[in-house]
């Protein structure tokens, strides 16, 4: 009996480690969802003074030099070892240029800030699946369906708001979706063994040849009328979405797991829609709050399922 109680004791011991791991990386993930949400209305601030394609990439320009003026004051390689290229490239491919350009060029075609809502409510499915697929997580089937639940509850509370529509707008949304879900899932993949902030960092660096040769020739030919909104709002996406969000996201969803932590962006709409009420005026009511407390009920339910 003392043995079997010993046993049961040091399996307890085993098992508190993981759990104050996932619950530290599902408020690490939220700071970063937190930080992303602003991102929306901070766009569309920057586009009233720069061309949209200025905005997409110019902001990884300068969330560049952030990057740098780090690796540099850690003393640590300004390239990423050789072998991890590839995963780099990824990354980039997915969070530097594509959610970027492709939900930038939506904003500008007239898609609102609700309706472009709808990519975020859909991107914690699709990161996912694609966990599944490249990281290797296998998550139960609660996990899939309260996933599955939040996706459509925050998908219909937002099409509520902003309409159905059948745009080109839309399309370039499906790419960013797609995009930010392969970029989120390879730098949380990168994060099990390297720093949030070093993955981002060297992401950003692997894309300065094409971004920085791009950004100048953009500044050079397209209008720029740097008001104190467009400043205001282009700092935003450059500083915060670019760089600082990603340093606690991919920290937390390499702690918590990339399937689980990643279901704390069902929360980001609502987020998106409060900056947007506030900063440009957008009206919401109970429709809103319905939604809110049906997608935390889902956030709530995916958090306590295992893997």
């Amino acid at each position: 009996m003392k043995d079997q109680n010993s046993a049961i004791v040091a399996d307890e011991i085993a098992v508190r480690p993981a759990q104050v791991t996932r619950q530290g990386g599902t408020g690490l993930a939220f700071l970063g969802v937190l930080a992303f949400s602003g991102s929306m209305p901070a766009t569309v601030f920057a586009m009233r003074g720069f061309d949209p394609w200025l905005v997409a990439v110019g902001r990884a320009v300068v969330a560049a030099v952030i990057a740098l003026a780090c690796l540099r004051a850690a003393r640590l390689p300004l390239l990423p070892p050789r072998r991890q290229w590839g995963s780099y490239a990824l990354i980039s491919l997915g969070v530097v240029f594509g959610f970027p350009v492709f939900s930038g060029l939506a904003l500008h075609l007239g898609a609102t800030t609700a309706h472009s809502a709808v990519v975020i409510g859909l991107l914690p499915a699709a990161t996912a699946a694609c966990a599944v697929l490249r990281a290797g997580e296998r998550p139960r089937p609660l996990f899939w369906v309260a996933c599955a639940a939040g996706a459509l509850a925050i998908t219909a509370f937002t099409l509520t708001r902003s309409g159905v529509t059948g745009t080109w707008a839309d399309l370039l949304l499906v790419g960013a979706l797609l995009s930010a879900a392969v970029g989120y899932t390879e730098g949380g993949r990168l994060a099990r063994d390297t720093p949030g902030w070093q993955v981002i960092s060297y992401a950003l660096v692997v894309s300065l040849p094409l971004t920085a040769p791009v950004t100048a020739v953009l500044a050079v030919t397209t209008p720029v009328h740097p008001s104190a909104e467009a400043l205001a709002g282009f700092a935003y996406v450059a500083v915060v979405s670019m760089f600082v969000g990603f340093i606690p996201w991919y920290a937390g969803l390499a702690r918590g797991g990339i399937a689980r932590a990643g279901q704390t962006q069902l929360t980001q709409p609502v987020l998106t829609l409060v900056w947007a009420w506030f900063l440009l005026g957008e009206r919401f009511g109970a429709v809103t709050v319905a939604g809110a407390l049906a997608v935390l009920a889902c956030v709530a339910i995916t958090q306590r399922t295992r893997t």
